[in-house]
């Protein structure tokens, strides 16, 4: 079977059980009595067995199952959800994870999991053994079914599938009777599915079981040829099968009412209104929302064009046409705009993990607290975002939080707090790494700053305490007295800063000695959709993001003054240097003009300011970014381009790249 085309499906739930079995984990080492949260756990881990197995790829097969053997335990109470367990199923998510990413990425999705198979068996035979009373319980033919079970079975049968109760006995000289009861399984699973045993799978394949053991089986194959299928195998005495009609007495809807209700009330909600509580979503891939935007470009261009028409010929029926057409696409337009967004959910899920394992290692308590989950950012924000955030965290925790030893000494709690949050302001996003660390060391990072030449002493009991903290943003600048494989304080901080650049934001650096420091990061709620100022270069036009413009200056030629054959302007009592977009872009010079003032962008980039030179001033425009393809890419203060609406193109100028640091 070509299952080429199931890829981006499975890739899709794939990571979304890999999260849930993450948060899963994290909520079962806070309450590892709670079976609930186990068997939430053991349907993730079956499903991508089970999705895994269909596609061929049998690694992250081979895993989820020795996976499932755990959690199966666990849940029937046969073992406690330990610390070593707990441990060895993270280190497996994580395996998962990497084989996942590789498929994504063109990959065969196969990785070396004996190592991590070899500890979950240890974990397993390092148990006691099943008393012989539970051993002679299993055997019996009476199952008790989980919610999940019941689910599975009833739909089974509501779509035609066989629900069977099988016993198999081996004959009583069978020597070899885990070989053999394998060999059942083997051929029941080309059957259908395998849905309980008892005793459990691993004990049958072990032989851990008297003669005979049974199972549940549900199937589109007929009793017949599945007992004739099983009698196919050798050294078999009997083979028993009933059909299960009658599942505990337990409906299809006491079951899903028992796993979806969250209080008795709930349960007396019309069917109706639950039916509307449904979700009503489909999986769309995002190159095709990108296909649907760049379309409705072309449209939102002809709109113009019979805006312009209408006008001309002042017909009142096509303007009223033309008017309600305008009011729609832009309605659509926002619409189509918004699919683009993510929450940034996706991004902040992956640190409750993280932060787990770095104070495991480091011997530190830390609770992390979450909000704004919900909070949506472009998708192309989002993707760039993780890695900035990642190292911010792991330099909160490496070098912000103390040890538990050094947090009482000073009266703080032995367990420190790290927040993550979002929120939205405006048309900008921020998101903020809040810790109850020891916070920055405003002289440290002053002395460092002078001995690397990046200020003088004057200059440094001048400037405020944030403007001092920008420092650790300088390549190359640390305070770290040690530099850990974790992080170094400032090691790598100018990555963060100028991703974030990149994307139009910003970061701003709080800190109180002895308290905390936080991290607040800028951006723009959307990259797809632009606020610009447009601008005219001779006969050019180009578009200045909004949010890299500080003021507009109409500067007269006796006010323009050159330093080292620089031309700068005394803006606001600081001198700020002037480039001129026609020589930066080499846009031809067709007249110099009369006009005896010049216009003057001024842009900002951290706490540096420039000035562009333009002719002319045109107005604030809705933009949306384009890129300019493969053939013209990496154009020097270009970030993209955007079509404007009488169907001319405008180049959209990039700050960042124009501002010297």
């Amino acid at each position: 079977m070509n299952t080429d085309q199931y890829i981006d499906i499975f890739l899709d739930e794939s990571r979304e059980h890999l999260q849930a079995i993450n948060d899963n984990l994290l909520e079962l080492e806070k309450d590892p009595k709670n079976l609930s949260i186990v068997n939430d756990i053991f349907r993730s881990a079956h499903t991508l067995k089970g999705m895994s197995a269909t596609m061929g790829f049998e690694d992250i097969a081979a895993l989820t199952h020795k996976m499932e053997n755990v959690l199966d335990q666990i849940r029937n109470e046969e073992r406690s959800a330990t610390t070593a367990i707990v441990d060895i199923i993270f280190a497996s998510v994580e395996a998962l994870e990497v084989v996942v990413s590789d498929i994504s990425n063109g990959g065969d999705g196969k990785k070396d999991v004996t190592a991590l198979v070899s500890a979950i068996e240890g974990i397993e035979k390092g148990q006691d053994a099943v008393d012989e009373q539970v051993t002679q319980d299993h055997t019996s033919n009476s199952f008790e079914f989980d919610d999940y079970q019941l689910e599975v079975i009833s739909q089974a049968k509501g779509q035609g599938y066989l629900a069977l109760s099988i016993m198999v006995k081996l004959r009583d000289d069978c020597i070899l009777k885990g070989p053999r009861a394998y060999m059942v399984m083997e051929k029941l699973e080309s059957l259908g599915e395998v849905i309980q045993t008892m005793p459990s799978v691993e004990e049958i394949e072990d032989g851990n079981f008297d003669q005979a053991f049974s199972v549940v089986f549900v199937t589109k194959v007929s009793e017949k040829d599945v007992q004739a299928t099983i009698e196919n195998v050798s050294e078999i005495e009997l083979v028993s099968i009933s059909e299960i009609s009658n599942v505990n007495s337990v409906t299809t809807e006491e079951a899903i009412k028992i796993e979806e209700a969250p209080s008795s009330s709930s349960q007396s909600v019309p069917s109706e209104e639950k039916q509307s509580q449904k979700s009503k979503t489909i999986r769309v891939n995002l190159d095709r929302i990108d296909t649907l935007l760049n379309l409705f470009e072309e449209v939102v261009i002809d709109r113009s064009r019979l805006q312009d028409i209408a006008n001309k010929l002042n017909n009142q029926d096509l303007v009223s046409v033309v008017e309600n057409m305008s009011r729609v696409t832009l309605d659509m337009q926002e619409l189509m705009l918004s699919m683009r967004m993510l929450p940034v959910e996706q991004v902040f899920n992956r640190f409750p993990r993280m932060i787990r394992g770095l104070a495991r290692d480091l011997g530190k308590e830390i609770t992390l607290k979450i909000s704004g989950k919900e909070t949506e950012l472009d998708r192309i924000v989002i993707e760039e975002i993780s890695d900035p955030l990642v190292h911010l965290i792991r330099n909160s925790v490496d070098h912000g939080i103390e040890i538990p030893g050094v947090r009482e000494e000073v009266g703080k709690s032995p367990i420190g707090t790290v927040e993550l949050r979002a929120y939205h302001s405006g048309n900008h996003v921020f998101i903020e790494i809040e810790d109850d660390g020891a916070g920055i060391n405003r002289e440290k990072v002053g002395r460092k700053a002078i001995e690397k030449g990046l200020l003088q002493e004057e200059q440094a009991k001048r400037m405020t305490d944030e403007e001092i903290y920008q420092f650790i943003f300088a390549s190359g600048f640390s305070t770290a007295d040690v530099v850990s494989d974790i992080s170094g304080r400032g090691v790598g901080l100018d990555v963060v800063k100028n991703k974030i650049q990149s994307l139009g934001g910003s970061i701003i650096v709080q800190s109180e000695q002895g308290k905390g420091s936080k991290f607040s990061i800028e951006l723009p709620l959307t990259l797809s959709i632009l606020s610009a100022l447009l601008v005219q270069v001779q006969r050019e036009t180009y578009a200045i993001p909004l949010s890299s413009i500080v003021e507009t200056v109409s500067l007269s030629k006796d006010d323009l003054m050159f330093v080292h054959g620089q031309s700068v302007m005394d803006f606001r009592g600081k001198v700020i240097p002037i480039l001129s977009l026609s020589d930066i872009f080499q846009v031809p010079v067709e007249s110099l003009g009369t006009n005896q003032n010049y216009n003057v962008v001024v842009v900002q980039k951290g706490d540096k300011l420039t000035g562009l030179l333009v002719d002319e001033l045109i107005g604030k425009k809705e933009v949306v970014l384009k890129s300019l393809g493969n053939f013209i890419k990496d154009v020097f203060g270009i970030s993209g381009a955007t079509i404007l609406g009488d169907g001319n193109v405008a180049l959209i100028v990039d700050p960042n790249a124009l501002i010297q640091d």
